[in-house]
């Protein structure tokens, strides 16, 4: 019975260590690059129909290969694969491959490119950077809601200022906003936008340029320095993390030589007073 239960995790453990082993990391890295760029060709009606039977070869290997790296990790993690996002991540994506793409499930070809970002997972120093982003997202729903009140009282503002003259651009609310959202972009908003409005209103600089500075210059740098505080607040704490790690290994190490050290001076104070106790009994 023990060689029976003692198997299957040998096995679970000979598979985890293959899929965490660098080499194998690095050739599944390698291969969602190929499929990628697999992918990007098929797009080239020139390129199908010359090498159209290959690419759908090469295809079919990479998913094959995918398919069975999520099947070692099932077995490897057990119970626990279903507990880790990444891999999660990992079989849905693989799970869209798999479903037929003919009638009206045909659009889903089109999410076989979702492949590529299995590098986000395979790869540690991007893996970082989405943990980083996903922990960001608390403080950036705040900033969001303050944008979203901005360009509310705003759209309400500019609609009723220039939807009459400009009703393209102001006619509704929802105009109003897209039209805002592009000015916050920078995206011609002055030769296109601000100008020929201020032929008919000369004011509208007044209502533009204020709201440029709170929304573009104000909010969007807020943005960027919640991410970076969000980055480093991730770096710190696997620095941590490791630091932890390494002083555990350290005193694993050090508890046994402590131990030794501790006997032989143990072993040393008896020797001395055996010593001391022979040098004070009379000689014979």
């Amino acid at each position: 019975m023990t060689e029976q239960h003692s198997l299957p995790k040998g096995f679970r453990a000979y598979c985890l260590r293959f899929l965490n082993n660098d080499r194998f990391q690095n050739f599944v890295m390698l291969l969602i690059v190929l499929n990628g760029i697999v992918l990007g060709l098929e797009t080239s009606p020139g390129i199908m129909a010359q090498a159209g039977d290959w690419l759908r070869i090469l295809d079919i290997a990479f998913l094959t290969v995918f398919v069975l790296e999520i099947a070692l990790a099932m077995i490897a993690m057990g119970g626990q694969f279903f507990r880790s996002p990444w891999r999660v991540f990992d079989f849905l994506v693989i799970s869209i491959a798999l479903l037929p793409t003919l009638g009206p499930l045909s659009i889903l070809r089109a999410f076989r490119v979702l492949r590529v970002l299995r590098l986000l997972t395979v790869s540690p120093q991007m893996r970082s950077i989405v943990s980083a982003l996903l922990s960001a997202i608390p403080g950036m729903s705040s900033i969001i809601g303050l944008i979203l009140v901005l360009f509310y009282v705003f759209g309400v503002m500019s609609t009723k200022l220039f939807g009459a003259s400009f009703p393209d651009w102001f006619g509704t609310l929802g105009r109003s906003m897209y039209t805002l959202f592009q000015v916050m972009t920078l995206e011609s908003w002055s030769m296109g936008i601000v100008r020929p409005i201020m032929e008919s209103h000369s004011y509208a600089w007044m209502f533009f340029i204020p709201f440029i500075c709170i929304a573009t210059f104000t909010m969007l740098n807020l943005f960027i320095a919640v991410i970076v505080n969000a980055m480093q607040s991730y770096a710190l704490a696997n620095q941590k993390q490791e630091i932890a790690k390494i002083e555990q290994h350290t005193d694993e190490a050090v508890l046994p030589v402590q131990d030794e050290l501790r006997k032989l001076r143990d072993e040393i104070k008896a020797l001395r007073r055996e010593l001391k106790q022979e040098s004070k009994s009379p000689a014979i």
